[in-house]
C-alpha cells in the first residue's frame, strides 16, 4: 500500500462542498464513501466486499493497484470477482476478443445483480474511451453502475459516492487529462517487493491497426522529479525492482506535463537520461522499462543499458511485421533492415541480452510473401520470446478500411508461425541451461505449493523448490531443465 494516511487530512466530510483542489476533492469523496459503508457495514452485518478485474496491459495492472488502494482506503473488503458486492472491470481494447470477453462477464452478472441488491458494477478503462462502445453499454447493459474512462481513475471513490447517494447510473468519461492527481492518492501493489511507475501517458505513433491513441490520448511525459521522488518513495517501502511504464518509453521526454524545474534547465533530458538517474537511487537492484519503439530506441539508450548492471538484460521491442512493405502500411516508421541493424548493436554491445517482441499475422494486404519475411525475421533474430497475434480490426483506425486477408489464409499463417517460434525460442532460451542465475522470488508455484516461481534478471520465468518466507528474495538458481520459455532449477550452493 501507498503511505497514505487520509487521517493527516482532517474530516473533509464535514465541508459543505467538495474542495477545488482535485486530490483533496477525492481525498474528501474518500472520506464520503467511509461513512456511506460504515452504515452498510452496521445494516447488513457484514462487510462490502470488492473484485477488480483487469484486463490488458501492465499500464491497465499499474491503473488497477490504484482502484483497489482507493477501495480499501474506503472500506471495502477484498474479495474474489465470484463473491464480491462491486466488480470493477478495467477494460482493453486492443483486439476484438477483450471486448467480447467484457461482455461476456457482463452477461453472467445480470442474474446474479437482481439477486443481491448490494451489488453494484463499474467499468472504466480504454473501452470506455471508445463513443460507439459507450453507447453500446449505454443501450444493451443499463443494470452496470459507474463507467469512467482512462483519465479520470482517479475519480473512482467520487463516482461510488454519487452512484449510493444519487442511486442511478453514473457515467463520467473524460476526453482528456493530466492523469497527474492519482498519484497523490493510495494504491495497493500486488508485490511488495516490485512495483511499476508510470513515467509516460498517452501516444503520438498512430500505427494504422491501433487504438491506444485514441483511447489514452496524446503523448504527456511527467517530469523526472515526480518520478525519482516515487521510486525513492517505493524504495523506503520495500521495493527492489522498478517497471518503468510507458507507451513508448523511447520517447521520453519529448513533452512534458509541467515545464518547470529540471527540464526547463535541461531541455534534452531524455529516457536514457531518466533510466541513469533512476539507476542511481540507492536500494534500487533492478530496472526493466516497457515498452520500447523501434524507430526511438537510440544508440545513447543501448550504452546505458551495456554500462548500468541494474539494468535488466531484457529487451521487449516490437516488431509486428518482418516486411518492410507491412511496416510501411502500419505506419510504423522503420524498415526491416533498420531494426536488424538495431538487434545487431543490441547483440554487439550487451551479448547476453535476451530480446522478446510481439508480431501481428494477417494485417490487412499481408502477402505469403510478407508473411514469410517475417518467419525469415524471425529466425535472423532469435527470440527468446515472441507474443503472437491475428489482426484484429479496431473501427476508427485506418486498418479497418482496408482489404482484410481471408480467415483461412490468417489462420494457416498463425500455426505455421507458432510452429516456427516455439522451435526456436526453445533453441535461444535453452542457452541457460545449467548455469548458476540470481532470480528474484516473486510467489508461490500456482501448480505446486513446494515451489515457488522467481525471474531471473533478463525475464526468463525459473519454477525450483523453496517455501513461502523465501518471497521477494535474491537467491541463485541452478537451471537443470529447460521447459522452452521457462526452467525448472534448484537452489545453488553458496
Amino acid at each position: 500500500m501507498k503511505p497514505f494516511d487520509i487521517n493527516n487530512y482532517g474530516n473533509l466530510s464535514e465541508l459543505a462542498y467538495p474542495p477545488t483542489d482535485e486530490p483533496l476533492r477525492q481525498i474528501y469523496f474518500i472520506s464520503r464513501l467511509q461513512g456511506i459503508l460504515a452504515k452498510k457495514r452496521e445494516k447488513l452485518g457484514r462487510n462490502i466486499r470488492f473484485s477488480v478485474v483487469t484486463f490488458g496491459c501492465q499500464m491497465n495492472a499499474h491503473d488497477s493497484e490504484k482502484l483497489e488502494g482507493i477501495l480499501l482506503e474506503a472500506g471495502f473488503e477484498p474479495s474474489d470477482e465470484e463473491n464480491a458486492d462491486v466488480i470493477i472491470y478495467n477494460t482493453c481494447t486492443v483486439r476484438e476478443n477483450a471486448n467480447q470477453k467484457l461482455y461476456g462477464h457482463l452477461g453472467q452478472l445480470k442474474a446474479r445483480k437482481k439477486s443481491n441488491p448490494e451489488m453494484l458494477i463499474g467499468l472504466c478503462g480504454c473501452m470506455m474511451q471508445q463513443e460507439d462502445i459507450l453507447d453500446y453499454i449505454k443501450e444493451k447493459f443499463r443494470f452496470v453502475d459507474i463507467v469512467f474512462g482512462t483519465f479520470n481513475v482517479f475519480m473512482l471513490a467520487e463516482l461510488l459516492c454519487r452512484r449510493y447517494e444519487e442511486n442511478k447510473q453514473v457515467i463520467e468519461v473524460l476526453r482528456e487529462g493530466t492523469r497527474s492527481y492519482e498519484n497523490d492518492l493510495p494504491e495497493n501493489r500486488k508485490y511488495s517487493f516490485k512495483s511499476g511507475v508510470n513515467i509516460m501517458y498517452g501516444c503520438n505513433n498512430f500505427c494504422t491497426y491501433c487504438i491506444v491513441p485514441y483511447v489514452r490520448g496524446r503523448e504527456r511525459s511527467r517530469t523526472p522529479e515526480d518520478i525519482l521522488d516515487d521510486i525513492k518513495r517505493l524504495v523506503k517501502d520495500g521495493v527492489t525492482e522498478i517497471m518503468l511504464l510507458g507507451q513508448n518509453v523511447n520517447s521520453y521526454g519529448k513533452k512534458y506535463m509541467d515545464e518547470s524545474s529540471i527540464v526547463a534547465e535541461n531541455p534534452d533530458y531524455d529516457f536514457p537520461t531518466l533510466l541513469t538517474d533512476v539507476c542511481k537511487i540507492d536500494g534500487i537492484r533492478r530496472v526493466r522499462f516497457m515498452t520500447s519503439h523501434p524507430k526511438d530506441l537510440s544508440d545513447k539508450l543501448i550504452e546505458v543499458i551495456r554500462d548500468n548492471p541494474k539494468v535488466c538484460r531484457h529487451m521487449h521491442l516490437p516488431v509486428q511485421a518482418g516486411s518492410t512493405r507491412v511496416l510501411q502500411a502500419m505506419n510504423r516508421h522503420y524498415t526491416r533492415e533498420r531494426y536488424l541493424e538495431i538487434i545487431d548493436k543490441l547483440r554487439k554491445e550487451v551479448p547476453d541480452i535476451s530480446i522478446t517482441t510481439d508480431i501481428m499475422v494477417g494485417f490487412p494486404g499481408e502477402t505469403e510473401e510478407d508473411f514469410l519475411e517475417t518467419v525469415d525475421l524471425v529466425e535472423k533474430v532469435g527470440y527468446d520470446q515472441v507474443f503472437t497475434f491475428i489482426y484484429s480490426i479496431r473501427s476508427g483506425t485506418p486498418a479497418a478500411d482496408m482489404e482484410q486477408v481471408p480467415e483461412d489464409i490468417v489462420k494457416d499463417r498463425f500455426d505455421r508461425l507458432l510452429k516456427v517460434v516455439s522451435e526456436n525460442a526453445r533453441e535461444r532460451v535453452g542457452r541457460f541451461k545449467g548455469t548458476v542465475n540470481e532470480v528474484l522470488v516473486e510467489d508461490i508455484d500456482s501448480h505446486d505449493d513446494t515451489m515457488v516461481t522467481g525471474r531471473m534478471n533478463n525475464n526468463t520465468i525459473v519454477h525450483f523448490k523453496g517455501c513461502a518466507e523465501m518471497i521477494g528474495s535474491y537467491v541463485n538458481v541452478k537451471l537443470t531443465e529447460e521447459k522452452g520459455f521457462y526452467y525448472i532449477g534448484e537452489l545453488a550452493g553458496e
